[in-house]
């Protein structure tokens, strides 16, 4: 009976002392923490800035042309024209910076009434000449744009402009685009150290590679309209034409490798 007893008891133990051990939660693996992971780490990391600035400068493109049956009279014309347009810009902005480029000479063909082959040799008759050149012209007073355009327009054709920084708003702006690019990557290392569970000074710039960017307008030309004169056209008085400067975004991005200690 004794023994009947003691066998029944030490069964019972065993049972609870499974149970025990059923009961007991799972003991969670320890994981390395985000410093250890993060120690000596390169992470590469991206900044930018951007900013607006109102245009100080226009680039204004002025043509003329003319055509006669006489080559030195239809140059001479365009000599005497182009002179006029320079002597017009010249009291209106003083300040300005001229240029003149493009001469050119064309002869004009009489027009078949049937369609010539490229590969045809005859010979075309020369009707007239086309002679024209150019005016680059860079001024910095935009107010009194309007005014200047409307009395070179007397004489010359307009046939392009566009509005942008002048060299030393573009240094001012490259100044600040830098200060901020850099601003910006100060900011997200920061970012970066607190979600790795470092403090910003744990981080090292290893390498800064700034990456430059710019907008190349282009001049828009549109060839007069031919025609024939014999004499060249009086000066007439124009209308100002209206103009809205605008600004220019300029942005910087830059890319920088950081070691987290």
């Amino acid at each position: 009976m004794k023994q009947c007893f003691a066998k029944y008891v030490t069964t019972a133990v065993m049972f609870v002392s499974a149970a025990a051990n059923c009961a007991e939660p799972a003991r969670p693996v320890a994981s390395p923490t985000a410093s250890a992971q993060t120690a000596g780490a390169l992470i590469v990391i991206p900044a930018s800035a951007e900013l607006r600035r109102p245009n100080d400068e226009a680039h204004l493109s002025f043509t003329a042309e003319e055509q006669d049956k006489d080559k030195a009279q239809a140059a001479s014309r365009l000599n005497l024209k182009i002179r006029r347009g320079l002597e017009i810009l010249k009291q209106q902005d003083p300040s300005a910076v001229l240029q003149t480029r493009g001469y050119y000479t064309y002869p004009i063909y009489q027009e078949s009434p049937t369609p010539v082959p490229r590969s045809s040799v005859q010979a075309r008759n020369v009707i007239g000449w086309r002679v024209g050149q150019s005016v680059d012209f860079t001024t910095f007073k935009l107010d009194s744009l309007p005014q200047t355009v409307a009395a070179a327009q007397q004489v010359l054709s307009l046939n392009g402009l566009n509005f942008g920084l002048s060299t030393n708003a573009m240094k001012k702006a490259d100044e600040e685009r830098i200060n901020l690019a850099l601003t910006n990557l100060n900011e997200r290392i920061s970012y970066v150290a607190r979600s790795l569970g470092k403090s910003s000074a744990d981080a090292v710039i290893d390498t800064i590679d700034f990456e430059g960017s710019g907008a190349f307008a282009t001049n828009e030309t549109a060839s007069p309209k031919m025609m024939m004169r014999a004499a060249a056209a009086p000066e007439v008085s124009v209308a100002e034409p209206s103009f809205e400067p605008g600004e220019s975004a300029m942005s910087m991005r830059l890319v920088a490798k950081v070691r987290f200690r």
